[in-house]
């Protein structure tokens, strides 16, 4: 063959669909949840603590044994294809644990290490699945890198997230729904989010084979021990200033972003007085603007740079809207749409720039290791953040009459204010270091080898 696979529009966009759909699965089962906080308080007696200490578990494993750093590492070593595919056979796993746990299968009854015993084992299940949904995505991320390199990779990146994000905003819109049609079951609604992870897990199969077509063809299955990942990279790796700037705009941009989402759906009912069966597409909506606008965002960042402004503006953006909607005399379902389609706006931009800056910043040989570590410390703040709210909620903002429980927002919705003033602070400090280094997160990616 005369030309790479990688110079074949194709064949870039063909390997790009086929991991974007996985991811879009991943997102969905991620969120599936999220609509059913008031129907898993009716209908299985679970409290906003419990809420919040299932949502949690997406980050124990990950960040307490390591798992994704050691999925990092095991990427840099063996490769996409082998890591990809554990990692979505791991998601089928975890999600099923936690479909059964949900659908009673398992000894759902009475207590387990002093926890309802159905919570914690929903909570196993999420654990399990997150280690291979975050290693999942650092894999998707790399090979978009290799793919799209010195092509339009902040695009590819931007639309990757924007079909995964296709997922987000079904779970979102029609998880209750679903539920509500079979009788307030929740386990239908996780059984069909297992159904698109196992198709998932079969379309990354279909990439692991144009992946080795490709290897074969560069000559890149057998590459030169100078070229291989060492474990010594890592110091390289945690010693760079510009990569925990990276880091810590990641935790802090996105502990504003998903954490709020598990609960906005609530936020809706009790704020805005929206029924629960539709208070989920409100949040939805946020999905369908980033579909657009990620990728286009991407393009601009491809075409024109500016990839630190961009991230000062998204951040900026997001401390604003959380702050309108910690203002506790507005509760028109109008504002709250206006406000939803603005975080939509921010949260297209930050991602936009922040992941095809990080390649700029690290070799492409660490990157696995990177985007690991990366995700490690995001996954303290998807694991500490969604917690703390639920447990806030329960003690200081909760109140029981004869019909029902509600819920006050307004300290929630300061802390995320606060989360997001933390990231602009952040984003300000790495144009500055951007500066100072010459990264280039300014200047644009196409054409640049």
């Amino acid at each position: 063959m005369k030309q790479l696979l990688t110079q074949s529009k194709w064949a870039r966009w063909t390997a790009l669909g086929v991991v974007s759909f996985t991811m879009m699965a991943a997102y969905f089962m991620t969120d599936v949840m999220s609509p059913l906080k008031g129907m898993l308080e009716a209908t299985a007696g679970w409290s906003s603590s419990d809420y919040g200490l299932f949502t949690s578990a997406y980050g124990w494993f990950n960040v307490f044994l390591l798992m994704l750093f050691l999925g990092g590492l095991l990427l840099d070593k063996k490769g996409i294809r082998f890591t990809g595919t554990l990692a979505a056979a791991i998601m089928v796993a975890g999600a099923s644990v936690k479909y059964l746990a949900l659908a009673n299968v398992l000894p759902t009854q009475g207590t387990l290490l002093g926890v309802n015993a159905q919570v914690m084992f929903a909570a196993l299940g999420f654990a399990i699945f997150s280690v291979g949904a975050e290693v999942a995505g650092i894999t998707v991320t790399k090979a978009i890198v290799k793919w799209f390199k010195g092509h339009e990779m902040a695009l590819a990146m931007g639309l990757q997230v924007a079909v995964a994000r296709i997922g987000m905003a079904i779970a979102l819109i029609f998880s209750n729904p679903l539920a509500q049609a079979f009788g307030n079951n929740v386990s239908c609604s996780v059984l069909f989010g297992l159904t698109l992870l196992v198709i998932g897990l079969l379309t990354f199969l279909l990439y692991a084979l144009l992946d080795r077509q490709y290897d074969r063809q560069a000559g890149k299955i057998n590459a030169s021990a100078e070229d291989e990942f060492k474990l010594s990279d890592v110091k390289l790796v945690v010693t760079n200033h510009g990569f925990w700037l990276i880091a810590l705009l990641c935790v802090l941009f996105y502990s504003c972003v998903f954490p709020f989402l598990k609960y906005a759906t609530d936020l809706m009912v009790n704020k805005f007085g929206v029924d629960d069966k539709w208070a989920g597409f409100i949040p939805g909506l946020l999905p369908f603007g980033t579909i657009l606008l990620t990728p286009l965002f991407g393009s601009i960042y491809d075409k024109k740079g500016r990839g630190a402004t961009i991230m000062i503006i998204g951040a900026l953006m997001l401390v604003g809207i959380h702050a309108l909607f910690s203002l506790p005399v507005i509760s028109s379902w109008i504002y709250a749409v206006s406000l939803m389609v603005l975080l939509g706006i921010a949260f297209s931009l930050v991602p936009s720039a922040m992941w095809p800056s990080v390649p700029k910043i690290i070799p492409e040989k660490q990157l696995g290791t990177a985007y690991a570590l990366i995700f490690w410390v995001q996954n303290i703040g998807l694991m500490g953040v969604p917690y703390l709210i639920g447990v806030v909620l329960d003690r200081f903002c909760k109140t029981v009459s004869a019909e029902k429980v509600s819920y006050d927002y307004t300290l929630p919705m300061l802390i995320f204010t606060g989360l997001a003033a933390c990231s602009l602070l952040v984003a300000f400090m790495l144009k500055r270091e951007d500066e100072k280094r010459g990264y280039g997160l300014e200047k644009p990616n196409a054409g640049k080898h």
